[in-house]
């Protein structure tokens, strides 16, 4: 059935639906500094923004800090699952193995993201504080890091 609301379709639009390939926006984002706990200000005490590959970094960083299906707000595919690995006794390279499952899994939820990759963990007792590199689908690459505690 015809749409009663036809859209006018630009000659970018027929091409991209013909090959099957939309544009990704990459959009705007408000700066947040996760060590203080607040939204990074300029110096007119505006919410300072980025925009690009930063709005997407911040994107990553945020979802690999929230926990998921624990806010309403969120979609269920945003946000990660590592509070599943507290109390299972698994050995450093299953913790790791996971860790790294699971933060790709959250990472490429997004259409900005092209590939998750380059895993480092450093263990200090029962925590695991980890970095990887993520490309975008621009081919720019950025650093995202997390942390995970293991046991109770």
């Amino acid at each position: 059935m015809a749409s009663l609301f036809p859209e006018a379709e630009t000659a970018e639009d027929a091409a991209a639906a013909a090959t099957g390939e939309e544009e990704i926006v990459f959009g705007r984002s408000p700066r947040f500094d996760y060590l203080a706990g607040d939204f990074v200000r300029t110096p007119t005490g505006r919410i300072a923004e980025a925009d690009g590959t930063e709005a997407w970094l911040e994107w990553c960083a945020k979802a690999l800090l929230t926990e998921r299906y624990k806010y309403l707000v969120y979609s269920r595919g945003y946000g990660q699952e590592f509070d599943g690995l507290i109390g299972l006794n698994l050995s450093r390279e299953a913790v790791q193995s996971e860790i790294a499952r699971i933060a790709t899994e959250t990472l490429m939820a997004d259409p900005r993201t092209a590939a998750v990759g380059n895993f480092v963990f450093e263990w200090e007792k029962e925590r695991v504080a980890f970095s990887c590199e993520a490309r975008n689908a621009r081919e720019e690459t950025g650093t995202v890091q997390g942390s995970v505690v293991t046991t109770i």
